[in-house]
């Protein structure tokens, strides 16, 4: 069986006006994506900001997106919680509203060990069968999911892949060594695109595909097609923006890269808040200086 979820795949974010989901805005990003060759987006994960979403924001926002898709490319909805029923509700939410898979992530403050992790996502996919994707980011969640545990879990079938956040390569690889072959290694950090494809892993799920979502699909083709010297020569073009882009938490960077883009308004929801205006005028001459272009 071939890799169900592969490529350059967006991490959307969401994008409010006046505290509520602006469609329009969406509907505007998502076309820019789609537009420059992305392979997939993922909304209502981390960078969507899913877990200060109401169950009715999260339905309506992974359901628009599906909608304004019209089925061009995968829709992976975020559907993680720290509270497995939680996640199961968040599951069938996004079955429901019509997305190809899920986005699982670790169970963030509970901090379980490796057998809670695997009942934890056993429980979620025997309760509601959809291709899912694990997602570990131990930088966020405090607890770190061991490929020794990915190889158990790989074995279930709904389970199809992991967006592997460590930022680490031999992490990925020993991922890759334990898995099935139509099991996605993606990479979680941007940093990290080329390392990850060059040892066999199969794609991204991005934040700077944002900002530069043509040379982050430029990459991803490039490296499957085993042109070195264009996935090196991007993989360095994409460098900086990769830095800048986590100078502060996200997606605080991202959403104000998207703003100063036009693509959104400056507005995030609490706990997060928006840059300091001398911080964000320093961000937006850094981005500026790096060439991004269409800033505002």
């Amino acid at each position: 069986m071939a890799v169900q979820f592969r490529g350059a795949m967006t991490a959307l974010i969401t994008p409010f006006r006046d505290g509520a989901f602006d469609r329009d805005a969406m509907a505007g990003l998502i076309e820019q994506q789609l537009g420059a060759g992305i392979d997939g987006l993922v909304p209502c994960g981390t960078t969507g900001e899913g877990a200060t979403l109401t169950l009715d924001e999260h339905r309506t926002v992974v359901r628009f997106v599906v909608e304004q898709v019209r089925g061009r490319v995968p829709v992976i909805g975020g559907a993680g919680s720290n509270n497995t029923h939680h996640a199961i509700e968040l599951q069938k939410l996004v079955k429901e509203a019509g997305a190809d898979g899920a986005l699982q992530v670790t169970p963030y403050y509970n901090k379980p060990n490796q057998r809670g992790l695997v009942a934890h996502f056993r429980a979620v996919v025997d309760a509601c069968p959809l291709p899912t994707l694990l997602y570990n980011v131990p930088g966020r969640t405090g607890c770190d999911l061991q490929p020794r545990s990915v190889s158990e879990l790989a074995q279930h079938p709904s389970i199809v892949g992991i967006k592997e956040a460590t930022g680490l390569a031999a992490r990925a690889q020993e991922i890759l060594n334990l898995v099935p072959p139509d099991f996605a290694v993606l990479s979680g950090e941007d940093a990290v695109i080329l390392p990850l494809l060059a040892i066999g892993g199969h794609g991204v799920i991005s934040v700077v595909s944002h900002v530069a979502p043509a040379a982050v699909a430029g990459l991803c083709d490039a490296a499957q097609q085993n042109d070195a010297v264009t996935a090196r020569r991007l993989a360095r073009q994409l460098a900086p923006l990769a830095r800048l882009l986590f100078v502060d938490t996200n997606p605080i960077p991202v959403k104000t890269a998207c703003a100063a883009l036009g693509l959104c308004r400056e507005e995030l929801r609490l706990p997060l808040v928006a840059m300091e205006p001398a911080d964000r005028d320093r961000f937006v001459a850094d981005l500026r200086a790096i060439g991004v272009a269409g800033l505002r």
